[in-house]
């Protein structure tokens, strides 16, 4: 059996850009994907914290150094420049694995430098 568990997270990331006309995706710079340890094209889950939305989508990378978090495709209706974001990413366990294991938490400053 496995379960789910989250495997790191950017939290209050702030969406710089959204971008309706575009096949949907939220892009993130490549160095925060980075210490994340988020891959390109993986599963996420994107949490606003400026008005409850939640939604499933995929990582794409942005500049490296640019601090982008562009919102792109429907979710773009749902989540506006300037929203704070939590980004999620999960990862498949037994749960002997999952005792274990420790997820990475990167908590991002108003300009999406990493806090700590």
């Amino acid at each position: 059996m496995f379960i789910k568990i989250l495997k790191s997270k950017l939290h209050r990331a702030t969406v710089t850009d959204a971008k309706l006309h575009y096949p949907g995706s939220l892009a993130i710079d490549s160095e925060l994907m980075e210490a994340a340890g988020i891959l390109p094209y993986e599963s996420i889950l994107v949490a606003d914290l400026s008005n409850g939305s939640r939604l499933e989508t995929y990582a794409v990378p942005a500049q490296a150094g640019s601090r982008r978090i562009v919102v792109l495709g429907a979710a773009a209706h749902l989540i506006k420049p300037k929203d704070i974001i939590i980004i999620f990413s999960f990862v498949f366990f037994t749960p002997d694995e999952a005792k274990k294991f420790k997820p990475k938490i990167v908590v991002l400053d108003e300009n999406n430098k990493i806090k700590e």
